[in-house]
């Protein structure tokens, strides 16, 4: 059985080098105490996966080592990346991890139980070369006495799946990342009341941090179905901004769906519509993998959903210097 270490097929090397070049081309570079590339992934199903380099119709899972190469590719192109469905088993992690090298490090949840939770953990997965953690972990829970004041109680109970809040530093920069994934339930609606809890939240959460200097940043999987609609307008409510750059239409989230606008990343601005973050956002965007990522195998793109991810990477640059 091959392992993740093993030299892999010529046709797997041939398709991560133009994979690289690729990225290379669309990514910008890292540049020491300079710049901060944070980015957010839902990488579907995110558990076990076969070792094998090309996994066959009969395998499960169906994700397999050569699409393990193709992830880690990606994710090396980022200093911080909050992973979504990332499941109870952690056997793929683990072999990224291994991709990535001893200078990434983790931080993640326990998994979420009961059907809501899907069974699954958040992560943050980071280049330790460039980023530090700063001491805060934690998972975000309502207060009692908001349930009643939220959507007419129709949120009963706390997120299906808790999200998750750690403090960074960067060249002297510390910064609290917030990622979450919103359940997406049988109908639009009940997506509602979990981002305007979790935009009350964070609203209330960064005015008291403002008067120590950190900055924070939300991201993650919002399952924000149009620009614009009930739940864009949700998650803005309370003041969370995106940058124009990530609601362009050319950046888009699903391998699916052009119009879909699931995943976000954001911050709060102040009255004078100047940003509240101390780092300055200058790029951002989507990664698309489609032509590129085992790109030589004639997947489908719902068989490359399962292998690789369903989502692409979002991300944003920050300025720290």
């Amino acid at each position: 059985m091959p392992a993740i270490y093993d030299i892999p097929p010529f046709e797997v090397q041939e398709n991560l080098n133009a994979l690289n070049f690729d990225l290379s081309a669309k990514i910008p570079a890292k540049k020491l105490d300079q710049n901060l590339l944070i980015a957010t992934w839902n990488i579907r199903h995110f558990g076990s996966l076969t070792r094998k380099w090309y996994s066959e119709s009969d395998d499960s899972p169906k994700r397999d080592l050569s699409a393990i190469l193709c992830i880690a590719a990606i994710l090396k192109r980022f200093d911080i990346i909050a992973i979504q469905e990332v499941k109870s088993n952690l056997r793929a992690l683990r072999d990224t991890l291994k991709v990535l090298g001893s200078h990434w490090s983790l931080i993640l949840t326990d998994v979420t139980r009961g059907n809501p939770g899907n069974d699954e953990r958040i992560a943050f997965i980071f280049d330790t070369r460039r980023v530090q953690l700063s001491g805060l972990a934690c998972e975000l829970v309502i207060p009692e006495d908001w349930v009643d004041e939220i959507s007419d109680n129709a949120l009963k109970k706390q997120f299906a799946r808790t999200p998750y809040a750690v403090s960074f530093k960067s060249n002297h920069k510390t910064f609290i990342l917030v990622t979450l994934h919103i359940l997406y339930g049988k109908k639009v609606s009940e997506r509602i009341p979990e981002l305007k809890a979790i935009a009350r939240w964070l609203s209330e959460w960064t005015n008291n941090l403002n008067a120590y200097h950190q900055d924070m940043i939300v991201l993650g999987d919002f399952n924000i179905d149009e620009r614009s609609d009930l739940l864009d307008k949700t998650f803005l409510s309370e003041g969370l901004y995106v940058p124009p750059q990530l609601q362009d239409n050319s950046v888009t989230r699903s391998i699916f769906n052009e119009t879909k606008y699931y995943d976000q990343i954001g911050w709060f601005r102040d009255a004078t519509a100047n940003s509240n973050l101390s780092m300055n956002f200058s790029s951002g965007g989507n990664y698309n993998f489609l032509p590129y990522a085992l790109s030589n195998r004639g997947l489908s793109k719902r068989s490359l959903s399962y292998i690789l991810s369903d989502h692409y990477p979002l991300w944003a640059e920050f300025q720290i210097d």
